[in-house]
């Protein structure tokens, strides 16, 4: 059995969302100015104006979309997205993992809808094949939950009928992602740049824009998901205006973390740090025997969301609740130490374990985390035999 390592990494946070703050972070950089002010300030409207234009900046979100903030982290804005555009064309859903079907339940059992359902086992991307311009699509571009990615947009129609919304939380600021393929992309902040969670944010196309003009779907829409007024887009929206009364320490926390990325870099630097974490964790992946990648390809493999499956031998007799109570002993033993911290898998994805690697995370830490989990995965496996 390896033992005890010495160094932890600096930085143990690797949760999936919210995730680890930006480095150097401190509650004494957020500003305190606008808080207990009243959200409908003009102080505080520019504010989340502000927060707005430096999003689109660092993202590089094409000059002639929208963005608004909505409610509810990513959950909140992919289903404003859905709420309030589809109904007019018949839908198709990529479903490979946790978030994916969910959307297709909403759209189904909520919307009352009839969508076309692709599917793919953990582990592997639909078949794109089947995808049809004429109708809407819904997808995540990274499964968080299943460490799986789109293996580019190719396969997406230039001249699409339909409109694409793309859940890309665990994916913008840490992937490209092709705008002129996409018409909906939906992020929140509690995950690439470690913001606080509560708010999400809907970056819209001409063509989303025109979809809420022209179409008034057939359902009453809770006030939190409206994305129309009476006469189509509601585009005060667009301008920091809020749908509800959003957090004033969150947006400044917000705008602290792209400011961070702007000044490290940009985009392409928030990219090579993510690329730099995975291949940290693929370096210790490819020389462990008792793990491998759950993506059963290197095309589709997540660099932010990693999701790994246990593979010792020793395990094989093993159903899935007895590889969940070593996964559960391998975390308390490594948060015990304080050497890392949310490890474990999605609770609704198979058994194993999920690094974070995006931008917010020191490669040191990835580097430093690999011996903590031979050591824990050998020390679990003493308390938590096979059958």
């Amino acid at each position: 059995m390896a033992g005890r390592p010495n160094v932890k990494p600096a930085r143990p946070w690797f949760s999936a969302g919210p995730t680890a703050k930006r480095p150097g972070w401190s509650s004494q950089a957020i500003p305190h100015e606008l808080l207990g002010r009243g959200i409908r300030a003009p102080e505080v409207v520019e504010r989340f104006a502000h927060g707005l234009r430096l999003t689109r900046e660092l993202l590089q979100v094409p000059a002639d979309w929208q963005m608004v903030y909505l409610p509810g982290s990513d959950t909140g804005a992919v289903e404003a997205a859905l709420w309030s555009m589809l109904g007019e064309r018949p839908v198709q859903v990529l479903a490979f993992e946790n978030f994916g079907q969910v959307w297709a339940t909403d759209i189904r059992d909520h919307l009352k809808l009839e969508p076309e359902v692709l599917t793919a086992p953990w582990g592997q991307f639909p078949d794109v094949s089947k995808v049809d311009p004429k109708k809407d699509l819904v997808f995540p571009w990274n499964g968080t939950t299943s460490g799986v990615k789109a293996p580019g947009a190719e396969w997406i129609a230039d001249d699409r009928e339909g409109i694409v919304i793309c859940d890309a939380t665990s994916a913008a600021f840490a992937m490209p992602l092709p705008f002129d393929k996409l018409d909906v992309v939906t992020f929140s902040f509690q995950k690439a740049l470690g913001g606080e969670a509560g708010l999400g944010v809907a970056a819209l196309s001409p063509k989303a824009v025109a979809r809420l003009d022209g179409y008034e779907p057939p359902r009453a829409i809770p006030k939190v998901l409206r994305l129309r007024d009476g006469k189509g887009f509601d585009r005060t929206l667009a301008s920091g205006s809020m749908i509800n009364t959003f957090s004033v320490w969150t947006i400044e926390d917000w705008i602290d973390g792209v400011e961070w990325g702007l000044s490290v870099g940009g985009l392409d630097a928030l990219i090579a740090r993510t690329e730099a974490n995975a291949a940290a964790l693929d370096a210790w992946v490819r020389r462990t025997p008792w793990v491998e990648y759950l993506a059963e390809t290197p095309e589709i493999r997540s660099t932010t969301s990693v999701c790994l499956k246990i593979v010792d031998p020793r395990l094989a007799a093993m159903d899935d609740d007895g590889r969940r109570a070593l996964v559960t002993r391998m975390k308390a033993l490594v948060e015990d130490a304080g050497a890392a911290f949310d490890i474990e898998s999605h609770r609704n994805a198979p058994a194993g374990l999920r690094v974070w690697c995006g931008c917010t995370v020191d490669t040191a830490d990835i580097e430093a985390l690999a011996p903590w989990l031979d050591w824990a995965f050998e020390a679990a496996f003493e308390t938590v035999p096979a059958e």
